[in-house]
């Protein structure tokens, strides 16, 4: 027992020193959130003064908290949902940049890309998505930074337009390059879940460009980095893609 305390004590004293040296404060925070005791025991094994030994720790810490966070989900169970009076106004702006370099796409030129595991991969058209069964949703995001903020979120959902399209829902991600210069990728069981939609409104009003115009995913069960906005293509793969903020230690799980 006394050994066990003097093993966490010390791997808590290593984690102090790592998360000092990590420069981000929101991955540093998310870290100091989501590392538990069995990851603070692989931080024994590195040197304070060893910042490659640290970060590869961190990262197999991340990798492992995936994989808990990946086996606790459960598919059917939802998020809570709000009445409008709830909703949070103005909705703050979020993104790796500022509110001035909103990306401006034009809708009538924008189409939707397909590629990867789908077995109709035609490009959609604005109105073509439009055009398919719309869901809304009061719900709250939740960024890794430490703030949550409720909206409505009107579009469609992401398992009928997946199925319809003929993707394999067997696969293991999705991937969604955004014309922001965004990544990310999730988990096909998020993709699937009732909640998860292809936003093409906010507030009742044709989706803003700083929320995201022409279309965002909209996945209230992750955290706020997972939910790429101005979304020009979507790839369904069984090879890890990664993401933007994934790729520099973030957990790629990322469920709120």
């Amino acid at each position: 027992m006394k050994k066990s305390i003097l093993v966490q004590e010390e791997g808590q004293a290593m984690l102090a020193d790592a998360l000092r040296q990590i420069k981000q404060p929101s991955r540093r925070l998310f870290l100091q959130r989501s590392l538990s005791l069995g990851g603070l025991s692989l931080l024994t094994g590195c040197s304070a003064s060893d910042p490659a030994g640290i970060e590869t720790a961190l990262t197999a810490v991340s990798r492992m908290n995936d994989r808990v966070q990946g086996w606790l989900f459960d598919p059917s169970k939802l998020a809570p949902t709000y009445p409008d009076s709830m909703i949070t106004r103005p909705f703050p702006f979020n993104a790796y940049y500022g509110e001035d370099e909103v990306e401006e796409v034009d809708g009538d030129a924008w189409r939707l890309e397909l590629s990867g595991l789908i077995a109709d991969n035609k490009p959609w058209t604005l109105s073509q998505l439009r055009a398919l069964p719309q869901e809304t949703q009061v719900t709250r995001h939740i960024c890794v930074e430490g703030w949550s903020a409720i909206g409505k979120w009107g579009g469609v959902p992401f398992s009928h337009f997946l199925k319809r399209v003929g993707a394999d829902t067997t696969a293991k991600y999705i991937g969604f390059k955004c014309a922001d210069d965004y990544f990310t990728s999730i988990d096909m069981a998020t993709a699937l879940h009732p909640q998860t939609i292809m936003a093409l409104t906010y507030d009742g009003q044709e989706l803003p460009p700083k929320y995201g115009y022409p279309m965002k995913l909209r996945m209230p069960t992750k955290l706020g980095y997972k939910n790429p906005k101005h979304i020009q293509a979507i790839f369904v793969t069984n090879t890890y893609p990664g993401g933007y903020w994934e790729n520099q230690g973030y957990n790629w799980f990322g469920g709120s």
